[in-house]
């Protein structure tokens, strides 16, 4: 079993989104946060369940979907990486 590991990046778009969503409501922002980290857990366990990335074709690329956003990930042996969370909607192109 491998670890899930936050980049620095990936952890500067959740405070992002936290931020924004907080301006409604800092309760809900915390609960976006917890749930969104939860929904990583079990890449520790299972780092190829989420689909490939199509923008990057690469089999160790992948993403996984809370609500909105698209949980973006890189397998490096046992480990994951957790690159990016960005929402679905915004027109992403790698290494934008």
């Amino acid at each position: 079993m491998g670890q899930v590991i936050w980049a620095p990046s990936s952890l500067e778009d959740v405070a992002q989104i936290a931020q924004f969503i907080a301006r409604d409501s800092s309760d809900q922002a915390s609960l976006f946060v917890s749930r969104l980290v939860e929904a990583t857990d079990r890449l520790g366990s299972f780092p190829l369940s989420g689909r490939i990335i199509p923008e990057i074709g690469h089999p160790d690329c992948r993403e996984i979907v809370y609500g909105a956003y698209r949980i973006m990930y890189r397998v490096q042996g046992e480990d994951v990486w957790v690159t990016g969370v960005v929402h679905g909607a915004r027109d992403w192109k790698p290494g934008a």
